[in-house]
């Protein structure tokens, strides 16, 4: 009996030293140069795009969701992306600014399959150059190091602006939307897929949802969440909108991603040969923020938002509307 609490005690201590190890070497945000050397960070390592493969997003598994391999459910997602913004019906050629580009993934799918010619962005300089390294020569895809609160291109640069999950690593929402529709060509199109809050200005968070946020926030980096309707009303007070913002919730198409993204360590045994024991302290560092990811999105905490918004054809239009608000305050 002696024997067994000894054990159990050393256990909990492992446990309690492990779980303050987690909390102090959280990738808390500081700045966009927090972001930056996290994913500098990710990419030079390859851990990350060993098992996540070139798409550094969530993947698509239907509704009702359905088993399918990891690597195929985000390359889905992108098509199934590309179909719910309906830019599937646009013609070969279109410009596409892809914010927050990661490793390139996207930006290839949208060059090869559909024809597009593709900026991708990314604030991360190691991602930039891994994206020119996996883009084949004669794909309409280039790679530049931007800050999405501060995009370096002109007004209505674009046919269309598409992004995946940047929104968390933006520390003024506001911002952000008001730089993806300045940078749209009138009758152009935005598409953004993005994690989000459940809306706390109906049902604020609870006593365990607060802690559950915040490490969310700490251990990636993340400034805060908007809810999917609070960023659907910063997109509409750009006043750069035409009509609605139109959203939709993909939570449960996503939700069995964050599982699956842990099982790679176990069904890709090769991770442990190829970065060793460094490599493996670092996959189960990430362990606990995955669960805790499949939690929010699983309880509601957290919700996958889509948007979709068409820039408006008319400048005077926008300026009417910006001036009407500014007399309404």
């Amino acid at each position: 009996m002696s024997w067994f609490l000894s054990v159990l005690g050393l256990l909990l201590t492992l446990l309690t030293l492990l779980l303050a190890l987690y909390l102090i070497t959280a990738r808390r945000y500081q700045s966009s140069d927090s972001v930056a050397n996290s994913y500098d960070q990710w990419t030079e390592d390859g851990i990350l795009e060993f098992y996540w493969g070139e798409h550094i997003h969530l993947g698509h598994y239907g509704l009702p969701p359905r088993r399918k391999d990891f690597l195929t459910a985000k390359s889905d997602f992108v098509h199934e992306m590309v179909r719910w913004g309906g830019l599937d019906k646009l013609p070969p050629g279109t410009t596409v600014l892809d914010v927050g580009c990661g490793i390139g993934g996207s930006s290839r799918i949208l060059a090869k399959d559909y024809g597009f010619a593709v900026t991708g962005v990314t604030i991360s300089p190691q991602q930039v150059q891994r994206a020119q390294e996996l883009t084949p020569q004669g794909v309409n895809a280039k790679f530049l190091v931007d800050d999405a609160m501060a995009l370096s291109f002109p007004d209505a640069s674009f046919d269309v602006v598409w992004s995946i999950e940047a929104g968390p690593h933006m520390p003024d929402k506001a911002v952000f939307a008001s730089e993806l529709m300045r940078v749209l060509k009138p009758g152009g199109v935005l598409v953004v897929a993005d994690w989000n809050q459940r809306e706390d200005r109906q049902i604020p968070l609870n006593f365990w949802e607060k802690p559950v946020m915040q490490q969310l926030l700490d251990q990636w980096s993340h400034p805060a969440f908007s809810s999917i309707e609070g960023f659907s009303e910063l997109l509409s007070a750009t006043g750069l909108v035409e009509g609605e913002v139109i959203t939709a919730d993909w939570s449960q198409q996503t939700l069995p991603s964050w599982l699956d993204s842990i099982w790679q360590g176990v069904a890709k045994p090769s991770g442990l040969v190829r970065f060793g024991l460094s490599g493996l302290i670092k996959s189960l560092r990430e362990v606990p923020t995955l669960l805790l990811m499949r939690l929010a999105f699983g309880t509601g905490l957290c919700r996958f938002g889509m948007f979709r918004a068409v820039r408006t054809e008319s400048p005077s239009q926008a300026t009417e509307q910006i001036s009407t608000e500014i007399v309404q305050v």
